[in-house]
């Protein structure tokens, strides 16, 4: 496919188009100068793409274009996770230094559930048979202190290949600091082994600590051979329709990437689509002057929060994906990337309702998916899910539901809940249950998450978007006392616009050790730095040729003795003052912490510069004009979980409403892909970028 600055200049309409490979849906939004379509499609897992396409042609069909007029796709795809959290990756091999085959199974020698004397940690990737070490070693300064055994190496591609590996993973001690025995080794592993997928740590993750660098490394080049094959499927069948444009990979970080490059680190894919989704909420957050947001995406499978300060999502290193116990952090996989700091939580649209061993009603974390998907949906499901539980509170639509693709049964959803066989089977009272059940599971993930980020919620705006969170981001709201909650235009497909908003972007990061004394070697650190950002800008250049680049450059350090580091932004036009780093190290540590009493020595231990280069560019916070109340003439009976009861809920379509125009609470604001619901405790108004800006009114004022 060609870049584009190859692509002719046209007078025809040029279009973008975003998609989202979900657990349940599909979500493809199509964008031109004049408007956005978008739909969404449920997942085909046998093959991801199919749906995918199928979703792109009907988009261009509605839209009246043709494959030609599209200047960009861009798409996420949860393949890469799927692959690792399902264990059907490719054979896989390790090749490590002598002595540490055995990295992967000690991990960090800790437990994240000291109490529970039968804990299983989730299984290595690579057995142990295939874990295998040649003598060589190097120092952490980088220093040769045994050279590579050629020979071992050469013995051990042998076993690989009378295995029958297709991808193996090179990790070896210290190679972020030299990786010269790697690169020596990968080139003998290509002759020995012809055509096998080979994935370096001094590549895929070229930091210190060896648990999440095997780790990375290993879970790169277990996914490598599958994503880089559906990769050049998907772009060979674009190409096949007519599709001359760039297609572009979500990252994890939330930039976008080239095919090669993902097809190369495919570990870099495994949150791409909530990725997507915290892009769009920060700018949305920017295009409304919300300078602190929590961000709520709801699909069919899980719900992700997300903060978001100064327009900017918060970002971690560290992402764990098949954790043995789902919300138990250090059960999972440890992988060393560039990652949208969330939450993720077993409560989406698709989350299964059940009675546990005490007789008490629960939800989640299992989903029914979109095979065979809620009762409601009549694909072979009978388990009662939340979306079964929205549909008998009365607030989705049945002949609306994902614009009118999935027809529902409300029947079926009644006889799923009532089949629960507690609380007399009285479906609308369970349905009262699921709902505030996992209304207060999110709402009580995002209280803690708060915590953890040394933070608070009542002062922020809530951003919710994803088919299911405009269902219930009221009612969470009143759970968290937050006063203001933005439900965006095309929220139900809210993770694939933010493809389309999502910069070019590419991140570099290295090992280096440097205590902040006077004497400091400055000089060394700043040509470390500049030959990262180098090689940043020329995997962007590939992506986006000639357009304006940004550039960021961070350093995690620690007080010394201490086991963890946090991230700070060093200042730009280069390093010169050892005093002006420590001071912006201290104000980190303050704000994480919240006071800074030690006084020791300093170090820095990694490095990190990512370069961007914006592909789309924010509309201004449109003026909201003097509006009208609507007044409604159609009503509904919809169950409210705070009183318990049924009660009148006007029903007002989305796309009848101008901007100004106001919704008095309880109502429904139904639309293509999802619904809105406004609580009695809410009114509603549209904003001049066509948002649905819901707030609380006084208490004195509530129904």
């Amino acid at each position: 496919m060609k870049s584009m600055a190859d692509l002719p200049d046209q007078t025809a309409p040029r279009a973008r188009i975003g998609a989202d490979i979900g657990g349940t849906f599909t979500d493809v939004v199509l964008e031109t100068a004049t408007g956005r379509h978008s739909t969404k499609i449920l997942t085909t897992y046998d093959a991801p793409e199919r749906a995918l396409l199928e979703g792109v042609q009907l988009l261009l069909a509605e839209a009246g274009l043709t494959p030609a007029d599209v200047e960009l796709v861009v798409h996420g795809t949860t393949l890469a996770t799927n692959a690792l959290i399902e264990r059907r990756g490719v054979a896989t091999a390790l090749l490590t230094t002598e002595g540490f085959r055995d990295v992967l199974a000690l991990g960090t020698e800790s437990r994240f559930d000291q109490y529970d004397i039968a804990m299983e940690k989730p299984e290595a990737l690579v057995p142990r048979r295939l874990r295998l070490g040649v003598p060589e070693r190097m120092a952490a300064t980088g220093q040769v202190l045994l050279g590579l055994d050629e020979g071992a190496v050469r013995a051990a591609a042998a076993t690989f290949r009378a295995e029958g590996i297709r991808s193996v993973a090179v990790a070896f001690l210290h190679a972020y600091a030299n990786p010269a025995h790697e690169q020596r080794a990968a080139e003998i592993l290509a002759e020995e082994i012809p055509g096998v997928s080979l994935s370096l740590s001094s590549e895929v993750s070229p930091e210190m600590r060896e648990y999440e660098r095997f780790s990375t490394t290993v879970a790169n080049a277990y996914v490598q051979p599958i994503v880089d094959a559906y990769l050049r499927r998907l772009e060979g069948r674009l190409g096949e329709l007519g599709f001359a444009c760039p297609l572009y990979l979500m990252l994890s970080s939330g930039g976008l990437t080239t095919v090669d490059i993902a097809a190369r680190f495919p570990v870099r894919l495994v949150e791409s689509g909530p990725a997507g989704g915290a892009i769009f909420a920060a700018s949305v957050a920017a295009e409304r002057g919300a300078a602190r947001v929590l961000a709520l995406d709801v699909g069919g499978t899980t719900a992700k929060i997300c903060l978001i300060d100064d327009y900017r999502p918060q970002t971690s290193q560290v992402f764990e994906v098949g954790r043995a116990h789902r919300f138990r952090k250090g059960s999972g996989l440890p992988l060393r990337i560039p990652v949208v700091e969330m939450l993720e939580i077993g409560a989406g649209g698709g989350s299964i309702a059940s009675v546990d061993r005490a007789g008490r009603l629960a939800v989640g974390p299992h989903s029914a998916g979109s095979e065979p998907g809620p009762a409601a949906y009549g694909r072979g499901g009978t388990r009662p899910t939340v979306t079964d539980a929205d549909i008998v509170l009365g607030r989705i639509e049945p002949a609306r539901f994902a614009g009118g693709k999935v027809t529902l049964n409300p029947a079926a959803s009644l006889a799923a809940l009532s089949a629960l066989g507690i609380w007399d089977g009285k479906a609308e009272t369970l349905a009262v249950g699921v709902s505030e059940i996992v209304d207060e599971t999110m709402a009580g993930a995002a209280r803690v998450h708060a915590v953890e980020q040394g933070t608070t919620l009542e002062e922020r705006s809530l951003i919710a978007f994803g088919g299911a969170a405009p269902l219930h981001a009221a009612r969470f709201a009143e759970k968290l006392g937050i006063n203001e909650v933005i439900i965006p235009a095309g929220a139900g497909v809210g993770s694939a616009v933010g493809f389309l908003r999502a910069p070019v972007s590419y991140e570099v990061a290295r090992s280096h050790h440097l205590q902040l004394v006077d004497g400091a070697d400055l000089g060394a650190l700043n040509l470390l730095l500049d030959g990262m950002a180098e090689q940043a800008r020329a995997l962007v250049d590939k992506g986006a040729p000639g357009a304006a680049q940004g550039e960021r450059r961070v350093a995690l350090g620690r007080y010394q003795g201490q086991g963890f580091e946090i991230p700070f932004d060093l200042p730009e036009g280069g390093l010169a003052d050892v005093g002006q780093l420590r001071a912006r190290f201290e104000a980190a540590y303050r704000q994480q912490y919240g006071n800074q009493a030690l006084d020791l020595p300093v170090e820095l231990l990694t490095f990190r510069v990512a370069v961007s280069a914006s592909v789309w560019q924010g509309a201004a916070p449109g003026a909201v004009p003097a509006g009208r109340w609507i007044e409604p003439d159609t009503f509904r009976e919809v169950i409210d979980p705070d009183a318990g009861v049924a009660m009148p809920f006007a029903v007002v379509s989305r796309e009848g409403m101008e901007p100004g125009d106001g919704v008095r609470g309880p109502a429904l604001i139904t639309e293509r892909e999802t619904t809105t619901v406004v609580s009695p405790r809410f009114d509603a108004r549209m904003d001049g970028n066509r948002y649905l800006v819901l707030t609380r009114r006084p208490a004195e004022t509530q129904a």
